[in-house]
């Protein structure tokens, strides 16, 4: 007797169109993956710095971005949170300080490398409450410094710069003992020059905190380049950004 061989299956027709939009997915789904990849590896300082021309020599800044990987910080009635807001504005400030030749790199609140942290600069960005009725930005430094001269030329090239860029007043009297005593500075290295700043009133200086932080990460950032190019032991020169 013979043996009849099973006659291949066609694909059927309905199949094929399937794998077709199953294959036309995937790329996509691809380089929306690859560009997530490249997000998360540009945070790294020794990428950034690397993808930004930057060499080990350069001044090296550390910035917090408040609350972030830890909290969400002050919340308003409508939901908005301090620390997208923190991110936001640290990773704005990160960028144009990597332009001027600067190794940034943006940590986290609760970071495993501030114990003596080394830096030129080091700074923790953050909002302020949402109080509709107030409005102004302050800066601290710690209380008990072990450079208090170098920190408090921080804290008024801070001042200056950012109250020019932003045209905020200052808001000096709601400084409190916690801004004095912040955990990150009396992590970092005694010789390394901290403070810690509060950008503005989420609910007064809303707008500006939300669509204006290029104002405000200018302000930072010429603020920190004029502490760089002031200090005593200045060795760089930093152009401004305009």
């Amino acid at each position: 007797m013979k043996h009849l061989r099973p006659t291949p299956t066609e694909p059927s027709r309905t199949s094929r169109p399937l794998r077709s939009l199953a294959n036309l997915i995937k790329v996509p789904l691809f380089v929306i993956l690859a560009l997530l990849v490249l997000l998360a590896v540009s945070e790294m300082p020794s990428i950034a710095n690397l993808l930004a021309g930057l060499k080990p020599g350069n001044p090296r800044i550390g910035i917090i971005a408040g609350h972030w990987q830890y909290d969400t910080g002050a919340v308003c009635p409508d939901g908005l949170q301090e620390v997208g807001l923190n991110l936001q504005i640290a990773r704005r400030v990160a960028q144009i300080l990597r332009n001027q030749g600067c190794n940034v790199e943006v940590l986290p609140e609760y970071s495993t490398k501030l114990e003596g942290y080394q830096a030129d600069v080091f700074l923790s960005i953050h909002c302020d409450s949402c109080i509709d009725e107030l409005s102004g930005f302050k800066i601290a430094r710690m209380t008990h410094s072990t450079v208090p001269e170098m920190e408090d030329l921080l804290v008024n090239c801070l001042y200056e710069a950012y109250e020019t860029a932003t045209g905020l007043p200052r808001h000096e009297n709601t400084i409190t003992e916690d801004m004095r005593q912040y955990h990150a500075l009396r992590r970092i290295a005694p010789e390394t020059p901290g403070a810690i700043i509060e950008c503005g009133f989420m609910g007064g200086d809303r707008h500006l905190l939300e669509n204006e932080q290029d104002r405000v990460a200018v302000g930072i950032a010429n603020g920190i380049e004029s502490f760089l190019t002031a200090r005593p032991d200045a060795e760089v020169t930093i152009t401004s950004t305009p």
